[in-house]
């Protein structure tokens, strides 16, 4: 005949089975979550991809001028009309974006092409709602918010190319930045 055992648990028995669970989620969380180095972010060189783009775009390509040293460019990209961008598929417009790190590591985006805009400029406000309008170099630029109130952008539609600048910073961080944008 077999026994059964009824004995009540202890708290020796707890603490014991919550080491069995604890202590593998713990090398578990110091394998996967340890800092291997840091990630330097990769500068680019940008000014060969707007000497492309400028000689080859049916508008004024912008890009900034007078940045501090501490501001890093991390992309460039100019593609032509049919050509694959970055999703690999053909663009429907001649593309330029050109990516900032501002001092705090807060990425500011560039972005102008002549055709099809509507889906850049959703892409590059996160489809952001009309927020008022600021005035830089003579030129009214709309003001756009993305719905999460994170992502801040400035629209400038013209004859020949639509212009957005966008981050997650300030209007008034986007205002000295848009500032800064000169064709030549």
């Amino acid at each position: 005949m077999a026994r059964s055992s009824t004995r009540d648990a202890s708290a020796g028995d707890m603490i014991r089975s919550l080491a069995v669970i604890i202590i593998p989620l713990l090398i578990i969380t110091f394998f996967f979550t340890r800092s291997l180095g840091d990630h330097p972010v990769a500068v680019v060189d940008y000014q060969p991809v707007l000497a492309q783009a400028r000689s080859q775009a049916s508008y004024p390509v912008l890009a900034p001028t007078g940045l501090p040293a501490d501001w890093r460019a991390t992309r460039a990209t100019w593609v032509k009309t049919g050509e694959a961008g970055l999703d690999d598929e053909p663009s429907p417009r001649n593309s330029w974006t050109l990516g900032f790190l501002d001092p705090t590591d807060t990425y500011i985006g560039l972005y102008q092409g002549d055709a099809e805009t509507d889906a850049m400029v959703d892409a590059a406000t996160r489809k952001g709602h009309a927020d008022g309008t600021s005035e830089i170099g003579g030129q009214t630029w709309e003001r756009r918010v993305s719905a999460d109130g994170r992502t801040r952008s400035l629209v400038l539609v013209g004859p020949e190319v639509t212009t957005v600048v966008a981050g997650d910073v300030g209007y008034e961080d986007l205002d000295a930045y848009a500032a800064t944008l000169r064709s030549s």
